[in-house]
C-alpha cells in the first residue's frame, strides 16, 4: 500500500515512512492510494469473529506486508486488551462506550496502535524519533500512555494552558521517562499551529527525525474503524438502518468511520455533532469552509476551529459536496443544551454521560425526529471522571475515581509553560 499527500506535491510513500514522518513535506496529510471492499459475507459473518479477527481484516489492507501478519496480529491484540460496550439507553439509542482503556478515551487505541507500529518499524534502528502532539484534551493523556517506554521514542505533548480537565492534566504531566509537556499559553490552534511549524522548520527537521500522534497520522487515524465495526456486530435488529453520530473535533474519528463504510460496513448515515466551534455544520448549510479560532466549551476535545481530517472526508467523497451531503449531516449544540441532556439522560436512563457524548446524544435526537425508522449509536469517547468540574453539578452526584485515575491524580504536575513558536524550537533542538 502506497500513500500520498492530498496537497499531491509529495511523493507516494510506504506505510512506514507515512507513520514515520505523519505529515508530507508538502503540508499535505497522506491518504491511502487506493481502499479495496472487503467481501459482503465478511460483514455478515461478523457475528461469528472476535474483536481482533475483525481488526485485522479491516486494517490489513493498509498496512500491507510492511508488517509481518503474525506481528501485526500481536499489535492488534495489545492493542484491543479491553471491552467496547453498547449500551442501550433508550429504545433505538445506544452508546458505544470507547472509555474502558488505559486512559479512559477513545484515543487509546489509535494512540496504543501507533505506538506498537512504531516500536516494530525502530526496533532495529538506534535513530531515535520524537513524536510531537498537540491535544484538545485527551489525545495527550492517550499518547503519553501508549508511548511509555517505548525503545528510540521522545514523546512532546502541547497542551493549551487552563483549558483541558484536571485528570486530563495530570494524565499527560506526570508520567515522567520519556514523555515531556509544554503547556502553551492559548488555544488548541494555537498548539496545533506549532507543531505543524516544527514539522517544516529545516532548523529542527535537519537535527531530529519528527512524526505526529495526532489523527493526522495513518496509524492513529485508521485504527478508529475498528469500533464502527464492533458496534455493528452487536446490534440485535439487522434489517434496521443504522446511524452514528460522533462527537466531532478534529474529525479523525468520524473520517475513519467513513473508511469503515467504504469497505462494506453498513451504515446508513453519519452525524457530525459539534458544540460552538460550527465549521462543519456551516459548511453543510453553506457550502462554504472557513475556519474559525477555537471557542472553549465544556466539551473542551471538541474546541477545534479547523478541523485537519475535514480535507480526507471530502476526498473520500472525490470532493463532491452533494455525495457528502447525501451521507453527513451535522449540527451545533451550545453548553447549555450540553448540560441539559446530561441531566435528561441521567434522570430518564439512569445513564452518565460526558459532555461530549452528551453532544452526540444531542446530535442523534434531533436526526431521529426527523427519521423513525432507525437505530442510532452515539460515540461516549471518554469516562464521566474527566470531566468532574462539568459532570457532578449537573447530575447532583459525586463520581467515584476509577483505578486508571486513581494512578495518576495524586502525582506531581510536571509541565515547561511556553507561549511562543521559538521557545518550542529551543525545546526540541537542546
Amino acid at each position: 500500500m502506497k500513500y500520498y499527500s492530498l496537497n499531491n506535491n509529495s511523493a507516494k510513500i510506504s506505510f512506514q515512512e507515512a507513520v514515520i514522518k505523519g505529515i508530507a513535506p508538502d503540508k499535505g496529510l497522506y491518504f491511502p492510494e487506493k481502499i479495496t471492499p472487503l467481501s459482503k459475507s465478511f460483514f455478515k459473518n461478523l457475528h461469528n469473529l472476535d474483536k481482533n479477527e475483525i481488526a485485522f481484516e479491516l486494517i490489513k489492507q493498509f498496512v500491507g506486508n510492511e508488517i509481518p501478519e503474525n506481528e501485526l496480529k500481536s499489535i492488534i491484540a495489545d492493542t484491543l486488551d479491553f471491552d467496547f460496550p453498547l449500551v442501550e439507553i433508550e429504545k433505538n439509542v445506544h452508546s458505544l462506550e470507547l472509555f474502558h482503556g488505559p486512559t479512559m478515551a477513545f484515543k487509546d487505541v489509535g494512540a496504543r496502535f501507533m505506538a506498537r507500529c512504531l516500536s516494530h518499524f525502530n526496533k532495529d534502528n538506534e535513530n531515535e524519533v520524537t513524536v510531537l502532539v498537540a491535544t484538545s484534551g485527551d489525545t495527550g493523556g492517550a499518547v503519553a500512555s501508549g508511548f511509555l517506554g517505548v525503545k528510540g521514542v521522545n514523546v512532546v505533548i502541547l497542551y493549551p494552558s487552563g483549558k483541558v480537565s484536571n485528570v486530563q492534566e495530570k494524565q499527560l504531566t506526570t508520567l515522567d521517562e520519556n514523555i515531556k509537556a509544554l503547556e502553551v499559553d492559548g488555544t488548541f490552534d494555537d498548539c496545533q499551529n506549532m507543531v505543524k511549524t516544527a514539522f517544516l522548520d529545516k532548523d529542527i527537521t535537519d537535527k531530529i527525525q519528527l512524526t505526529s500522534a495526532n489523527s493526522i497520522n495513518v496509524a492513529r487515524w485508521l485504527p478508529q474503524m475498528f469500533y464502527f465495526a464492533f458496534a455493528i456486530k452487536e446490534l440485535n435488529k439487522k434489517s434496521v438502518k443504522t446511524v452514528f453520530s460522533i462527537p466531532s473535533g478534529n474529525f479523525g474519528n468520524i473520517c475513519a468511520g467513513m473508511m469503515a463504510q467504504k469497505l462494506g460496513l453498513p451504515i446508513f448515515k453519519f452525524i457530525a455533532s459539534t458544540n460552538a466551534n460550527a465549521v462543519v455544520p456551516l459548511y453543510l448549510e453553506t457550502g462554504n469552509y472557513s475556519p474559525i479560532k477555537s471557542i472553549q466549551t465544556i466539551s473542551n476535545a471538541m474546541d477545534v476551529g479547523d478541523p485537519s481530517n475535514f480535507i480526507r472526508i471530502r476526498n473520500i467523497y472525490n470532493n463532491d459536496f452533494n455525495k457528502l451531503k447525501k451521507n453527513l449531516e451535522s449540527y451545533s449544540f451550545t453548553d447549555y443544551e450540553t448540560r441539559n441532556a446530561m441531566y435528561d439522560i441521567y434522570i430518564n436512563s439512569h445513564y452518565i454521560a460526558d459532555p461530549h457524548g452528551a453532544v452526540g446524544y444531542l446530535g442523534l435526537k434531533k436526526f431521529m425526529m426527523k427519521n423513525k425508522q432507525i437505530q442510532g449509536i452515539f460515540l461516549e469517547t471518554a469516562h464521566p471522571v474527566k470531566f468532574l468540574e462539568v459532570v457532578e453539578p449537573v447530575i447532583k452526584k459525586s463520581i467515584k475515581y476509577p483505578q486508571q485515575i486513581m494512578d495518576v491524580i495524586n502525582k506531581p504536575k510536571k509541565a515547561k509553560f511556553i507561549k511562543v513558536y521559538e521557545e518550542l524550537k529551543h525545546f526540541l533542538i537542546n
